[in-house]
């Protein structure tokens, strides 16, 4: 398999439309010579099936953090023609809109440090975590199909946040197109006692301090400076989100075969995005998209109170605006120039980040010089970054970046190395301080369970797909 890729630049590789009959794109993968060397050969595999799905345009791409998916790779990204194309619920995923939101503070490492511990425990107590966890208000019915239509719009007009948030979120929060009634009964049940609560996994919260500057213009823009706290929230539509791609990998199966698309793998279940069906699934999709952020911003809500029950000062006071938002698991309608013509497309990004450059419409008005921001965490061992996105991201990846460090180890694998208990002390030894609901999930998210988080910021940065503007290290984090 790998003797088939070619190096077409200096961090690009490419699968070519010979290596499988059906292939109609060649396959373009952003690494470098140690990543290309470890990447699992069923990586290419789904690259290369990915390329055989009708109306796909230039290329089927995978970022430097992929590894291997359901269907589509972890760090897939696939633009189909809105005429010709098709949507798939496997170019998504199960955690429909999983994301991250970076919200700072005015305050310094200093000020934080000596009341790391009651601040982690403030958390913790404020945002519930865990498998199956269940949040802290309670809705109806009828108060979830707002929430699945509305987003963020429905928790800030409930009092969860502030207006402004709403101008830095990616779609300011809401798909417009979302239609709760195409959302299962099976999928509100699950939603109802989950929003506002972090779930388990690779979800977190973390607090951060800035570690370093790469772009001063840049950070100045976003808000950045040395030693300054910021937070990190990764979390998704939960089992809202689960349920809809679920229902609607079945009802895909049986469109296939109705428009007679031949799957290269059944994972890839999928329909013309113009049909029924393609319709019903983004619209449903698009109301696990908004639980999410809705999600999102109950839990930025509570942290902000949980600052300020420990600095006894109030939120708007320790200016904790939101930098950004951006989603990593979602099919979007987008404009891209192709081949000289500017095409309506659906951009699947699985693992995959917006990465729009300077100028772009859809990017808030005082971030447009520079380019959409881009959150990129690692493991919570060691850092994370914040970039831009880039009008060479626009040009080669459809806007489309790396979404985190990606899993070297599987969960298994990882639980069979290490215990909770020697992951917590030995991160301890470095002053960070983990607070999760089992010793499980840390053992599963040690550090030594993701790819070298420099490395795929390099590889970004230097491919020019996203450029960095800081560095953040953990200071203490919240496992789920």
């Amino acid at each position: 398999m790998k003797s088939t890729v070619t190096k077409i630049a200096e961090k690009t590789y490419q699968l070519p439309v010979s290596y499988k009959d059906c292939m109609r794109v060649p396959g373009n993968v952003y690494l470098d010579e140690l990543l290309f060397e470890h990447l699992e050969a069923d990586v290419f595999k789904q690259i290369a099936n990915v390329a055989c799905l009708p109306g796909i345009q230039k290329y089927s791409l995978a970022m430097p953090d992929c590894h291997y998916g359901y269907g589509f790779c972890i760090g897939g990204v696939a633009a189909f023609d809105e005429v010709t194309g098709v949507i798939s619920p496997g170019g998504v995923g199960f955690d429909i809109n999983c994301g991250v939101r970076l919200v700072k503070t005015n305050l310094t490492k200093n000020d934080v440090t000596p009341k790391l511990k009651e601040l982690l425990s403030e958390i913790f107590k404020n945002v519930p975590s865990g498998l199956g966890s269940k949040g802290k208000i309670r809705i109806t019915k009828d108060e979830i199909d707002s929430v699945l239509e509305e987003g963020v719009s429905w928790a800030v007009e409930e009092g969860y946040g502030w207006e402004k948030d709403i101008n830095h979120i990616e779609e300011h929060g809401k798909m417009k197109e979302a239609d709760p009634t195409l959302v299962s009964d099976n999928a509100k049940k699950r939603g109802l006692p989950q929003l506002g609560s972090l779930g388990s996994g690779n979800h977190f919260l973390e607090v951060q301090y800035v570690d370093e500057i790469f772009d001063e213009d840049a950070a100045k823009t976003f808000g950045v400076s040395p030693d300054q706290v910021v937070l990190m929230i990764h979390t998704g539509s939960r089992g809202l989100g689960h349920q809809i791609c679920a229902d609607y990998l079945r009802y895909m199966e049986n469109a296939a075969k109705k428009y007679n698309i031949k799957l290269p793998d059944r994972q890839l279940a999928c329909a013309p995005i113009n049909s029924e069906e393609g319709q019903k699934y983004f619209k449903a999709m698009s109301c696990g998209a908004n639980y999410a952020w809705a999600n999102r911003q109950l839990i930025t809500h509570w942290i902000r109170e949980s600052f300020e029950t420990i600095f006894k000062t109030s939120a708007e006071d320790l200016e904790m605006d939101i930098i950004y938002d951006v989603a990593h698991n979602i099919a979007k309608k987008e404009q891209h120039l192709i081949d000289g013509v500017l095409k309506n497309v659906v951009v699947h990004r699985k693992g995959a980040t917006r990465a729009f450059g300077p100028g772009h419409a859809e990017i808030p008005s005082d971030y447009v010089n520079i380019g959409q921001p881009v959150i990129i965490p690692g493991d919570m061992g060691t850092a994370s970054y914040l970039m831009h996105g880039t009008e060479k991201a626009m040009e080669q990846t459809f806007g489309s970046t790396a979404h985190g460090a990606g899993r070297a180890l599987s969960r298994v694998k990882a639980l069979k190395l290490y215990t909770g208990n020697e992951v917590q002390e030995a991160l301890q030894k470095k002053g960070i301080l983990v607070m999760a609901d089992s010793k499980g999930v840390i053992a599963e998210e040690c550090p030594e369970a993701y790819k070298d988080i420099e490395n795929v910021a390099d590889i970004c940065h230097d491919s020019g797909i996203s450029l960095k503007v800081a560095k953040m290290k953990p200071m203490g984090v919240v496992k789920g």
